[in-house]
């Protein structure tokens, strides 16, 4: 049976970092976040942290908490027919509950978390769309508060503490890994 996992975490956690791990063992990686990028592009807004926030709020703005699920189901369908997938950005708890309803068993969560100092840290230092301690504290509340964030975080079927290096998070994915593909 081909297995879903979704990747969750609070901003800066190396949820990006372990789905590569899961795309280089043969996941195939579906981004609900594009869909934000896709519209912003579409209206020539630049990448910034306020315009992502602004496009996420709009599609929420229905009410619909599943909706990026809901746009991402026949991506994942489709990938899910072909092999196993890696979902990143599932962000709420109805989003959650949509891609569970339908693929079941076949779905698990796995949880990326680090010590806030930390997180911030590497926030902070981060190439791109880097933020201030202010702006990640302003980011978190805001995903907490709006958007269900913390449901997939605290039901996740699987955490990895990411305090550690590169290599030990990829350690943490590898032990998962064994579990699922069994």
């Amino acid at each position: 049976m081909n297995k879903i996992i979704a990747i969750v975490g609070m901003c800066g956690a190396g949820k990006s970092e372990a789905t590569e791990f899961f795309e280089k063992r043969g996941f195939e990686r579906v981004y609900f976040g594009a869909i934000t990028f896709d519209e912003m592009k579409k209206r020539g807004l630049e990448p910034t942290q306020d315009n992502e926030r602004k496009i996420r709020e709009e599609f929420r703005a229905s009410g619909d908490m599943a909706i990026y699920a809901k746009l991402n189901e026949e991506k994942v369908r489709k990938a899910y027919e072909k092999g196993n997938v890696v979902i990143e950005s599932m962000y709420s708890w109805s989003e959650y509950k949509y891609i569970k309803e339908i693929f079941g068993d076949a779905f698990d969560v796995i949880c990326i978390v680090v010590d806030r100092a930390l997180r911030k840290e590497r926030i902070a230092n981060r190439p791109t769309r880097s933020l201030t301690s202010e702006e990640a504290d302003k980011r978190d509340y805001t995903e907490i508060e709006n958007i269900e964030k913390g449901g997939p975080i605290s039901i996740a079927d699987y955490y990895i503490l990411n305090n550690g290096s590169m290599d030990e998070l990829y350690s943490e994915c590898e032990k998962i890994y064994n579990k699922i593909i069994k």
